[in-house]
C-alpha cells in the first residue's frame, strides 16, 4: 500500500512531467516553445503599451483589451518557469509552496480571462444597441468597478479551492502529469476524501457559467433597458 505524506510537512516537492518519450529531444522541443513564449510576452506587453502611451485609445473597448492582455500576460509568466526549467535544465521538482501559489494564479488568471471576455461581449453589445448612451453607460468609474470586481471574484473563486487542498494528505508519489501545477492533476494525488472538493468545483462550475452570466446579462439588460427608454421617450 502506498505511503501517505502529510501535506504540512515542509519537504514535500511534486515532480513534473515534461513531454513522454521525447525526453532526449527537450532542447529542440524547447525552440519552438520559446519562441511562442516571446511573442505572448512581447504582443501583450507591446498593447498594454500603446493602449497606455495613446490617449485616443482610452475609451472602454480598448481598456477591456488592455485587461484581456494583462491577463494573458498573467498566464504566460505563470507557466514560463516551470515549463522552461524542465526543457532546459531538467529540473523536473517543485516544492509544494511553490506548487500551490502557481495553481493558485493558473486558475485565477483563467477565471479572469473569462471574465474579461464575458465584459468585453458586454461591452460590444452596448456599443452596437446603445451606440448614442455608450459613453455614458462605461464611463471610467463602471470599468474600474468592472475590473475591481472581476479581481474579487477570481479571488474568492480560487482561495476556498486553495484552502481545501491543503488540508488533504498525499500518496508517497508526487508525480504529476503536466510541467505546472493544475488542481485537476494534484487532486489525484490525494489519498483522503476529496468529495468536499468535488462538490465546490462542482458549484463553483454552476456559479461561474449560470449565476455569473446571468448577473452580468441582467446587469447589461438593465442598463440598455434605461438608457434605451430615455431616447425613445426624448
Amino acid at each position: 500500500m502506498s505511503q501517505v505524506t502529510n501535506t504540512t510537512q515542509e519537504s514535500i516537492y511534486f515532480i513534473l512531467t515534461g513531454i513522454p518519450g521525447f525526453e532526449a529531444s527537450h532542447i529542440w522541443i524547447s525552440i519552438p516553445i520559446c519562441c511562442l513564449y516571446t511573442i505572448s510576452i512581447i504582443g501583450n506587453t507591446t498593447i498594454l503599451t500603446v493602449i497606455r502611451t495613446q490617449p485616443s485609445l482610452h475609451q472602454p473597448m480598448y481598456l477591456f483589451l488592455s485587461m484581456l492582455a494583462l491577463t494573458d500576460l498573467g498566464l504566460t509568466l505563470t507557466t514560463l518557469p516551470t515549463v522552461m526549467q524542465l526543457l532546459w535544465f531538467n529540473v523536473r521538482s517543485i516544492s509544494s509552496e511553490a506548487c500551490l501559489a502557481q495553481f493558485f494564479f493558473l486558475h485565477g488568471f483563467s477565471f479572469m480571462e473569462s471574465s474579461v471576455l464575458l465584459t468585453m461581449s458586454f461591452d460590444r453589445y452596448v456599443a452596437i444597441c446603445c451606440p448614442l448612451h455608450y459613453a455614458s453607460i462605461l464611463t471610467n468609474e463602471v470599468i474600474g468597478r468592472t475590473g475591481l470586481a472581476i479581481i474579487c471574484r477570481c479571488v474568492l473563486a480560487v482561495l476556498p479551492s486553495l484552502f481545501l487542498f491543503k488540508r488533504l494528505p498525499f500518496y508517497h508519489s508526487h508525480l504529476l502529469s503536466h510541467s505546472y501545477c493544475l488542481h485537476q492533476d494534484m487532486i489525484h494525488l490525494v489519498c483522503a476524501d476529496i468529495r468536499l472538493n468535488s462538490w465546490y468545483a462542482f458549484a463553483l462550475a454552476l456559479l461561474i457559467i449560470i449565476i455569473g452570466s446571468s448577473v452580468h446579462c441582467d446587469l447589461l439588460y438593465t442598463y440598455s433597458e434605461k438608457y434605451l427608454g430615455h431616447s425613445h421617450l426624448g
